[in-house]
This record gives C-alpha cells, sequence and structure tokens, in this order.
C-alpha cells in the first residue's frame, strides 16, 4: 500500500511517501541559493512520492530567521525559479510547498547560532501577533495585529500562492502549526483577542479560514490546496484534538485537498509523550472525521511501520523529515524490503542490489 498511488486533488502521486518540509536557514534576504540547489536535487532523486520546500514566508517579517527562503518579490520568485528549473531537469517527483508565516516566532537566530530571539539592533525585527503576547517571557511583545495588518498578512498569502503556482509547483500548504502565526490564531493560549478574531472557536479559526479561502480563490479548481495543523499544543487548556477535526470539517467543506497533521510548537510549556508514531492517532481520528486525504509524521522511521499505517487506514500518506535527511534513499530501501518498485534516475539504474534485480522503474 505504500508504493501505491494517490490523489491530492488533481495530482496523483506514485506512492504515499512524503518528505516534509525542513527548515535550512540558508536563503540570502528570502532568496535560494546553491543550498536549496543541492538540497531539493537530491532529495528529489529519493523515489518519494512527494516533496515539500521548506516553510516559505510570505513576508519579510514573517520569516523564521533572517536566513529563510521567501516568496514575497520578484527576485524571490526568480531564484527559487532557477532552483526548480535545474531540479526538474533530472528530476520527475512532484514538488509543493509550504507558504508560512512566523508571527511572533519570527526574528530568531537559526538554530546552530542559539536560535534565540533577534532584536532589531541585532538584524532582527518586530514581530506580530494576533495578541501582544511573546512565546516566553524573556522574549520581546509582538504588536498585535490590527484588521488592516490581517488584510496585508492575507493578501501576502494569496499573492506567494500565484507565484507558487505560477512557478509550477504542484500543491501547496498553508502552514497553520508549530506555534506560528495561523497556530497562534487558532490556541486560546496565543490569541487573546476580544473582537471577531478572538474568544469563542469560531472566532478563532476565522483568520485562518479567510487566509484559505482567499487563497484557494485564486488557484485553478482542483488544484492541491492543503493545510499543515498541529493536532494539539501539549498544554492543558490550548488547542487540541476536538478543535482540530472542527476545524478540518471546515476546511474541507471549503474544498482542503489534504491536511498533514503534527503537534506542538506553540508554548514552552508543551508536555509532549513522544514515541515512534506518536502522532498517527490523531491523523486516523482527523481522517475519520473529515474526511479527507490525511498526512501523518513524526518519528516514522521504519517500513513497515510506514506500511501497517497506510494499510490499516491511520492516513493516506506518511511523511518524513529527519529521517530522510539521515537516509536520502529511504524511498528505495523501503522498496525494496517491501517487494515494491520505486522511481530512480536512469544514471542509477546500475546500483541495484542483485538480490532486488526489478527495484527500479525503468522506461
Amino acid at each position: 500500500m505504500l508504493f501505491s498511488p494517490v490523489s491530492l486533488g488533481t495530482l496523483t502521486l506514485r506512492n504515499r511517501i512524503v518528505i516534509s518540509p525542513m527548515c535550512q536557514y540558508s536563503a540570502d534576504a528570502g532568496r535560494a541559493t546553491d543550498w536549496h540547489l543541492i538540497h531539493l536535487g537530491h532529495l528529489a532523486l529519493s523515489g518519494a512520492g512527494l516533496m515539500f520546500i521548506e516553510a516559505t514566508a510570505v513576508a519579510p517579517e514573517g520569516r523564521i530567521s533572517p536566513d529563510d527562503l521567501g516568496l514575497w518579490s520578484d527576485d524571490t520568485e526568480a531564484a527559487l525559479a532557477q532552483v526548480l528549473e535545474s531540479v526538474r531537469r533530472h528530476a520527475s517527483t512532484p514538488i509543493a510547498i509550504q507558504l508560512a508565516h512566523a508571527g511572533r516566532k519570527a526574528s530568531t537566530a537559526a538554530p546552530w547560532a542559539g536560535g534565540q530571539q533577534l532584536a532589531p539592533d541585532q538584524g532582527g525585527w518586530q514581530t506580530l501577533a494576533p495578541s501582544a503576547l511573546p512565546f516566553d517571557a524573556t522574549e520581546l511583545p509582538p504588536l498585535a495585529l490590527d484588521e488592516a495588518g490581517l488584510a496585508r498578512i492575507r493578501d501576502a498569502f494569496v499573492d506567494a500562492a500565484r507565484r507558487a503556482h505560477r512557478l509550477g509547483l504542484d500543491a501547496i500548504e498553508l502552514h497553520a502549526a508549530h506555534g506560528y502565526l495561523l497556530h497562534q490564531f487558532l490556541s486560546p493560549l496565543s490569541n487573546r483577542r476580544d473582537d471577531r478574531y478572538g474568544g469563542t472557536l469560531e472566532n478563532r479559526m476565522r483568520f485562518p479560514l479567510e487566509v484559505f479561502d482567499a487563497v484557494r480563490a485564486v488557484l485553478p479548481a482542483g488544484f492541491p490546496l492543503g493545510v499543515r495543523i498541529s493536532a494539539t499544543d501539549w498544554v492543558d487548556g490550548g488547542w487540541d484534538l476536538e478543535q482540530s477535526v472542527a476545524f478540518a470539517r471546515e476546511l474541507q467543506r471549503r474544498g482542503c485537498a489534504f491536511i498533514d497533521v503534527s503537534s506542538g510548537g506553540l508554548s514552552p510549556l508543551q508536555q509532549i509523550a513522544v514515541g515512534p508514531g506518536y502522532q498517527v492517532p490523531f491523523a486516523e481520528r482527523i481522517r475519520h472525521e473529515a474526511g479527507m486525504p490525511t498526512i501523518t509524521v513524526g518519528l516514522i522511521t521504519e517500513a513497515a511501520q510506514a506500511e501497517a499505517i497506510v494499510a490499516g487506514g491511520q492516513a493516506d500518506l506518511v511523511a518524513l523529515a529527519r529521517g530522510m535527511l539521515y537516509d536520502p534513499r529511504w524511498p528505495w530501501h523501503a522498496a525494496a524490503e517491501l517487494g515494491a518498485q520505486v522511481e530512480a534516475p536512469k544514471q542509477y539504474w546500475r546500483s541495484q542490489p542483485r538480490p532486488f534485480a526489478k527495484l527500479f522503474r525503468q522506461g
């Protein structure tokens, strides 16, 4: 089942292995660089059914760090176009993009530089959020967005989606997980507004749904537009699975093509019960109650584990992130273990081991 085809809107994937978006902190003022060509190029040869480009900021202040990838201008679009042209010349893997705004979790150093918040005099900037509540008590508070600010960010998502479609990307995912801006609106821990965008679940969902509707309206019918969510904040009184199901149902009614289910990231108080496949039950519940294709992710490392998830109806697709960085040929090895076939570049056909003489689909 892991190597059976699956459709997301009008896009049909050869298998159900997904490469998750993974921040690289290697852009130049939002522009893709040679690192992105190397990184995306070799992952596109992995045999996965779908590859996501990292969280890509829709506005300069929406970057997690000053080194994040962006898609907000002609310059950032042209730089990414150059990378994609080279990758596509040698790989047929469908490529999707995750569009994001970091909100109050923006303006930080790259992880290997400490990951701390950067003040404006350190190369950082004023962050934005639903409410003037910092992620951590030691950080500078964000500026609470007014309705004009909300409209500007909504329009930035729309503009980035238009650019992504113009680049010929095969799918778009809106990032409403891991404590970033759209997640900040959803969670009562970060959204303390007293207007129509805060308070009740309906109000907290309003802005993320407005962004989804606005992006959906500028894309062709059937073009795969999905959403990544954190199913729970892992904090009492925060965003939880019941609210995630309600949000997913609203997305399904609006034509959402898939939902990518992760968790956490909103609060430093989170208490996560980590273990192999620990987020799979969230995806399973949402899949059955919202009725749309579902991607699951998180400590999925073994081929048999991934096969059982898909075959058992817990999720439609399985995504890997760190595991794919560690083993960029994970889909090859999974296909060999499960007796399936996988795509590989013709230059590598001679590399298949003798016991797996029909591993690569040729021709």
